[in-house]
């Protein structure tokens, strides 16, 4: 059996708002394991965003056990999940979250330089990144210059640039005109394919399930298999 890239037991998210508490997860359980992609279906306010902010450490269960990569990070330190986050995890948001004032190669490579890379080998990496997601041309334009689909995919070249063992995308096409779905979705299978990485992607567009092994979906906080 491949090793399990994720494994959550019985985590819940509730939030309070006032003296009213709303659950936004339930008594999740998911495992997954190396290697495998994997569609989160669910209508909007169902969870989806929250689910993946916990498996990205970016927020913390109210209750339950979350293990990444092999580490359990239910109660790691913020500066440990930082750094953890950095050297395991790429996520690709709905809005892209480029740096406006950066073009398309140093969006990329400033990830690549966080990590420790010297300037010359973090924009010579970030190209060959760019290349790989069909963008190498389009290296020297700044997002505001770029198309959504370009933009998602220079998202994406900034998620691979620490060779993560995992990528989450939130809504990934959730903005996209259908060629650019297609192009992007088409992206995240190669990487699937070709690298082994682990994916996760939450969406309501069904089309991404056409990209993925598995499916899954998420209603009123319950995960249904």
């Amino acid at each position: 059996m491949a090793d399990k890239v994720v494994e959550l037991r019985g985590v819940w998210k509730i939030y309070r708002l006032g003296k009213v508490e709303v659950p936004a997860l339930r008594g999740v359980d998911l495992d997954v394991y190396h290697g495998e992609s994997v569609t989160i279906m669910g209508p909007s306010g169902s969870g989806k965003t929250t689910l993946l902010n916990i498996i990205a450490t970016i927020d913390k269960p109210s209750r339950g056990r979350v293990v990444v990569c092999s580490v359990d990070v239910t109660s790691l330190p913020e500066k440990k999940l930082s750094r953890f986050r950095l050297e395991n995890i790429g996520i690709v948001f709905q809005f892209y979250n480029l740096l406006p004032e950066l073009n398309a190669l140093e969006n990329v490579a400033l990830s690549l330089m966080l990590l420790g890379l010297p300037k010359s080998r973090a924009y010579s990496k970030a190209m060959e990144l760019l290349e790989r997601v069909g963008l190498k041309n389009r290296a020297r334009h700044r997002p505001s210059e770029l198309s959504g689909g370009e933009q998602q995919r220079v998202a994406i070249a900034r998620a691979l640039a620490n060779n993560p063992k995992l990528i989450l995308a939130d809504e990934p096409t959730g903005n996209l005109d259908l060629d650019s779905k297609i192009n992007v979705l088409e992206v995240f299978r190669e990487v699937n394919r070709d690298n082994g990485v682990t994916i996760i992607i939450v969406t309501h567009d069904t089309l991404v399930t056409k990209y993925t092994q598995k499916t899954l979906h998420l209603i009123d906080g319950i995960l249904k298999y």
